[in-house]
């Protein structure tokens, strides 16, 4: 690589008093050739800069500064996914605490999300109020959230004298610690103009004539309204309003770095890990494993009950095994049963790719209470699951009994009220079991129309299907209980159903959370990503994303292009 040219000419400095002066409200030019940015910012004024420092130690911050700061664009870093207002970044950067003007639809969505905004202060106006007593009534999740809102503020209010509500009720006082700031009710009538045309009589404008107001009444003060409402948001921003998004309630910012379960060794692993490797053989349910006890740098970043692999490219054969256990900077790696081998086969049904055979590690070990399972279309969750009941159930006696449930939510039109019972209600929902059923059972060629018809009579007297609304209350013991579509629930949805059970049962959850169909619900604010982040790493349950589809060509060539 050749030198860098040396500079023919040294560099000439100016001296203090040819520095260009600068003056409050006055670009200043240059006295030198400066190679600027495409994206040029504006030029803050000494004295604005000045006030800046002064702010901070103060903790004041006036509205000429802050108009300052908020002029001048910052670029969001790669991948920040949360777009924060102007004026909500120029208090982050001169560490003020916001004023945050909550909507009705943030309360009724998260009822919790008065105490999740650290140290900054809330402010609820009377309107948003009236929403949530106009909402109150019904057994919907949005009426029970407003019920719940209504009872934090009637507990944060309870003991106040009347002048205090002026001065804000400390968030606190109800055990929240991470809620430092103060609740702020509308005591008084906001006089804010808002532009022709916008009825008065409206909720969501009158919430916009209070964001206004506050704005004149408090110039130095960020005022941010938080909305779920996009419609709300717009609206605010067109009017030159801050409007942020409400997102506390999601549990990772990007879905791409959610849990797989999985973890591709580097090549030379056995070379950095193998110092002082020990390797002892078990026997265990029947089966013998070879397990390794190790340390290297790659160990603090293992989970238990997460998969490993190395599949090398210079013929050596590949390596497949789970993490069993870490003790601080040693972990225990077990090899796998190959279930992809016919003589392994799960009620006649065989692992076809990598993915698979890990999930059916995880089915089949007894020891393995949650498992949750997720794949597009196609990539065999429900199949694999179902072979895994039928066997522990039918053939090995380990559980007694298949639950399956769902949400019964459609993807299209609602075709109204179905007749019959319970279970018949839920048939036409578990048409994907019927499906699998008749696979499994056409895998017993041997048995005969006579022998298939009985077998499938005795299947369905251990598959006991239920609806998801009567759950509340039970035990399960002894069950292999199927939660399918998991990823339509949410996250309170999800804890209903997970904390059902009891000693002996194992619970498997199966959804493709890019296939959402509830309303309000997102990728990142799904049950099943709740579970699958809150779960991982524990001893006794276990995660596999399934990445391979095996339905048929046409399937997964739509899952491709479409």
């Amino acid at each position: 690589m050749p030198l860098p040219k040396l500079p023919t000419k040294p560099a000439a400095l100016l001296s203090v008093q040819d520095y260009p002066k600068a003056e409050a409200g006055k670009a200043v030019k240059p006295r030198i050739a400066v190679v600027e940015p495409i994206t040029r910012n504006k030029e803050v004024a000494p004295q604005a800069r000045g006030k800046t420092v002064e702010n901070r130690k103060t903790g004041k911050a006036p509205a000429e500064n802050s108009r300052a700061v908020a002029d001048k664009p910052t670029k969001p870093a790669e991948g920040h996914l949360r777009p924060k207002s102007m004026t909500s970044r120029a208090a982050d950067k001169t560490g003020v605490t916001k004023l945050f003007v909550l909507d009705t639809n943030v309360l009724m969505h998260d009822p919790t999300s008065l105490f999740r905004f650290e140290e900054h202060d809330i402010y609820l106006p009377m309107v948003t109020l009236e929403e949530l007593d106009n909402h109150k009534k019904g057994m919907s999740e949005v009426a029970r959230n407003a019920r719940q809102v209504s009872r934090s503020l009637d507990a944060l209010v309870g003991d106040v004298v009347d002048d205090q509500i002026d001065h804000g009720i400390p968030l606190s006082k109800l055990g929240n610690k991470d809620a430092k700031g103060r609740l702020f009710f509308q005591t008084k009538l906001q006089n804010a103009d808002l532009p022709e045309g916008l009825p008065v009589g409206k909720a969501d404008n009158q919430i916009l004539g209070v964001v206004r107001g506050l704005e004149a009444e408090s110039p130095g003060r960020a005022v941010v309204l938080v909305s779920k409402d996009i419609n709300m948001r717009i609206k605010a921003r067109a009017m030159g309003l801050p409007a942020e998004d409400y997102f506390n309630d999601h549990v990772l910012e990007d879905t791409d770095l959610l849990y797989s379960g999985i973890q591709q060794l580097p090549d030379d692993f056995w070379i950095k890990h193998g110092k002082g490797i020990e390797s002892w053989q078990e026997n265990k349910h029947g089966t013998g494993y070879t397990y390794y006890r190790l340390s290297g740098p790659l160990v603090p970043s293992l989970l238990v009950n997460q998969f490993v692999f190395i599949e090398p490219k210079n013929g050596e054969p590949a390596f497949y095994g789970q993490v069993t256990q870490i003790n601080g900077k040693t972990a225990v790696l077990q090899t796998l049963r190959d279930y992809g081998h016919a003589k392994n086969s799960v009620w006649g049904v065989t692992a076809r790719n990598r993915e698979q055979n890990f999930a059916l590690n995880l089915l089949m070990n007894p020891d393995c209470d949650f498992v949750t399972l997720l794949g597009q279309a196609g990539t065999g969750k429900t199949l694999l699951a179902l072979a895994a009941g039928l066997a522990q159930v039918l053939e090995t006696k380990t559980y007694n009994e298949i639950i399956v449930t769902r949400v019964t939510v459609p993807v299209g039109e609602d075709i109204g009220f179905l007749p019959g019972t319970e279970e018949e209600k839920m048939g036409p929902w578990m048409g994907a079991f019927d499906d699998n059923l008749e696979v499994l059972n056409k895998s017993d060629s041997d048995a005969g129309e006579w022998g298939r018809a009985a077998t499938q009579d005795l299947i369905r007297s251990r598959i006991k299907i239920k609806s998801l609304n009567f759950m509340r209350g039970r035990t399960f013991v002894n069950k292999f209980l199927i939660i399918d579509e998991a990823q339509n629930l949410t996250p309170k949805q999800i804890k209903t159903l997970v904390t059902r059970a009891g000693p002996g049962t194992k619970i498997i959850c199966l959804g493709n959370i890019a296939q959402i169909d509830t309303p309000y619900l997102t990728e990142g604010s799904s049950g099943l990503t709740y579970v699958v982040d809150r779960f991982k790493g524990w001893s006794h349950s276990g995660h596999v994303t399934l990445a391979r589809g095996e339905r048929s060509r046409l399937a997964d060539h739509a899952s491709d292009v479409l």
